[in-house]
């Protein structure tokens, strides 16, 4: 649906570019760790999803649910040196931007199912 994409596989090229965003801790923190921010930001979109899309059929949210999954855990995965560590501004702000995008594609994929 989604992380088999050329898309994503674009959008995990463009978080390798960017990895020196996470590669230091220097500026202001907030109190939750990159995984927190990762993981509500990812559950946002796809409540979004969900919720822009009523009539979608209980096996396309299931496949959104595992998609999202397999996304946290590329991120976990990529992220793994600062992934319990305390986020940044910079970091937050990238993130913001990175999911955002993610979510695009899969607006895109759920596009397809109506």
């Amino acid at each position: 649906m989604v992380v088999e994409t050329d898309g994503y596989l674009a959008l995990i090229e463009h978080l390798s570019f960017n990895l020196d965003i996470f590669s230091s801790d220097e500026g202001d923190t907030g109190t939750e760790s990159v995984e927190d921010v990762v993981t509500d930001m990812i559950s946002s979109n796809i409540m979004s999803i969900f919720e822009q899309n009523p009539e979608l059929h209980s096996s396309v949210r299931f496949q959104l649910l595992k998609e999202a999954d397999a996304v946290v855990a590329d991120l976990s995965e990529v992220l793994a040196n600062v992934w319990d560590k305390q986020a940044t501004n910079e970091q937050v702000g990238f993130l913001d931007e990175y999911i955002s995008l993610l979510k695009n594609l899969f607006d895109s994929a759920v596009a397809k199912y109506d």
